[in-house]
């Protein structure tokens, strides 16, 4: 597995329970391996496959829980 890491800008979380949730719903995105959120920075930062998944679908499993982000990278 060729491992990417990509780091998300992420609005909207208030709290632990916020970052939480967006953790466990980026870690069970087929592809990704980790991923770790940064309550207070605002961001996600997640290492995945490219040949399995794509920024594109890390971003919607963020915004399906009702957070935003951002200018995300292409």
């Amino acid at each position: 597995m060729s491992a990417e890491t990509v780091t998300l800008p992420v609005a909207g979380m208030t709290c632990g329970g916020c970052a939480r949730s967006v953790e466990k719903k980026l870690t069970a995105t087929p592809g990704v391996a980790s991923a770790s959120v940064d309550l207070e920075g605002g961001k996600a930062t997640v290492q995945y496959d490219p040949s399995r998944t794509e920024v594109a679908r890390l971003v919607e499993a963020i915004e399906q829980l009702g957070f935003e982000v951002p200018a995300p990278p292409k």
